[in-house]
């Protein structure tokens, strides 16, 4: 048996199919691994009946269709063989058969539309946003956008002296436009109309129920960054929340339905790191929670766990970050994510909700008063709440606990739930759809007598 576990940068297979030069090429792209023919899942070595004529073919294979090289070595583990194919990280992009394919943490992805432009992106050394528009000029450029972030830049004493500079050389300033024109960060930052180049530069907001099947209605921000920034605050404000929040160009906020230091933190990365070759960012306001969730997941290396600690800032997005931290509108040490759970903390709340979903980054707040009441149950006014929330939900379709735990935003059913469905159940409010299985997987709640 292999000392060596299946991991990042091991894998085993028990026999050689030419498919698996896929895990070669994800292997190339990402940070080198080791492949093991002739050995089980487990790490026990099975052998190979043919290893001395792949020990001839695979590397041909490999430099034939990736144009790369690999060493392979024969290996023996109790008079049985098997192969080492030790794959070096290649700092170029590899392709088989012209696509690609990346090695994240156990798994194989390819590399397709937005993801892959990325990908050759950073290959090359370079960044989206910091590729030059070579349809834009500074007539693209909204002045009044440029103007207002200047304003707000006043006092953090990290923008350069800008007086008497025109437009184009503001831009170059912050890096924004050279002598070959403007680059896409400055369309993001300050287009007029930064949908004629890149068209999903817009926040899609909804209002639900619930659930995602109950909308009651919608609105759309679109236009520039810098736009979005005091426009969507001021669009949920009309709309979207009970209690109206305020931010202060964005510096100072004041309590409201939500933590509101977390909702700016959450919709500045939500716009400043996102993928801008993607989906619309998108904002979800519930009865019980809100979230926003942005195209593009975590940069390579980083993980969900580190979000809730001191962590290095690494903006997918460098250029397009570097000026809102010139703004004040960000800063450059990746505490955002602390940001919003300290202000959950600070709210009575539990941690934010953040995850990797669906190729982007899902950020949930739980509205205030409604988990602590989940939790506790003390509150006799929240507890009243609760109990309406679920009687809802049953009044839609049968339910089950963890189904219902969901909806109201935990990952399982808390203390409090489990004694408010049994205080349901004694009081014949609600009745089980298998009555006489009680602790059947399958169960589920129902109003009673609600045909």
């Amino acid at each position: 048996m292999l000392h060596n576990n299946e991991s990042q940068n091991v894998e085993f297979k028990e026999s050689w199919h030419d498919k698996y030069l896929e895990w070669v090429c994800g292997f190339a792209n990402a940070h080198g691994g080791t492949i093991y023919i002739g050995v089980n899942d487990d790490g026990n070595v099975i052998g190979l009946s043919d290893s001395k004529k792949l020990l001839e073919d695979i590397p041909n294979k490999i430099r034939n269709h990736l144009g790369i090289m690999a060493e392979v070595n024969l290996k023996e583990d109790a008079h049985i063989h098997y192969l080492e194919i030790i794959v070096p990280p290649y700092d170029v992009a590899v392709s088989l058969r012209g696509h690609y394919y990346y090695r994240s943490g156990s798994t194989k992805t390819e590399y397709t539309g937005a993801s892959l432009n990325e990908f050759l992106l950073k290959k090359a050394g370079k960044t989206w946003d910091n590729a030059i528009e070579p349809l834009a000029n500074i007539d693209d450029i909204d002045v009044t956008s440029l103007n207002r972030f200047i304003a707000e830049a006043e006092g953090k004493g990290r923008l350069p002296d800008v007086s008497g500079l025109t437009p184009f050389q503001i831009l170059e300033k912050l890096r924004l436009a050279d002598e070959k024109g403007i680059k896409r960060a400055a369309i993001v930052l300050f287009g007029k109309d930064p949908g004629k180049f890149y068209p999903n530069l817009t926040v899609k907001m909804g209002r639900f129920g619930t659930d995602d099947a109950d909308l009651r209605f919608q609105e759309n921000e679109e236009g520039n960054l810098v736009y979005l920034l005091h426009e969507v605050p001021n669009q949920l404000n009309r709309k979207f929340l009970i209690k109206p929040i305020e931010f202060e160009g964005l510096q100072r906020v004041e309590k409201g339905e939500y933590p509101v230091a977390a909702l700016r933190e959450m919709l500045l990365n939500a716009l400043v790191h996102r993928n801008y070759m993607g989906s619309m960012t998108q904002i979800r306001v519930y009865d019980h929670k809100i979230s926003i969730w942005n195209e593009g997941t975590l940069p390579e290396g980083m993980s969900l766990d580190a979000l809730k600690r001191q962590h290095p800032s690494r903006p997918r997005n460098p250029i397009i970050a570097d000026v809102c931290f010139k703004a004040g509108y960000i800063d450059s040490w990746g505490r955002g994510t602390i940001k919003i759970i300290d202000a959950c903390k600070e709210a009575g709340l539990p941690e934010a909700q953040m995850n990797e979903e669906d190729g982007g980054f899902l950020v949930t707040l739980l509205k205030t008063g409604v988990e602590s009441g989940v939790e506790s149950g003390v509150e006799s006014g929240v507890e009243s709440d609760i109990t309406s929330q679920v009687l809802h939900f049953l009044s839609q379709k049968p339910l089950s606990k963890s189904q219902i735990a969901q909806m109201l935003g935990k990952d399982k059913p808390t203390r409090y739930l489990n004694e408010l469905m049994n205080k349901l159940l004694s009081d014949g409010v609600v009745e089980y759809t298998i009555p006489d299985k009680p602790n059947s997987r399958l169960q589920k709640y129902r109003l009673k007598n609600n045909d």
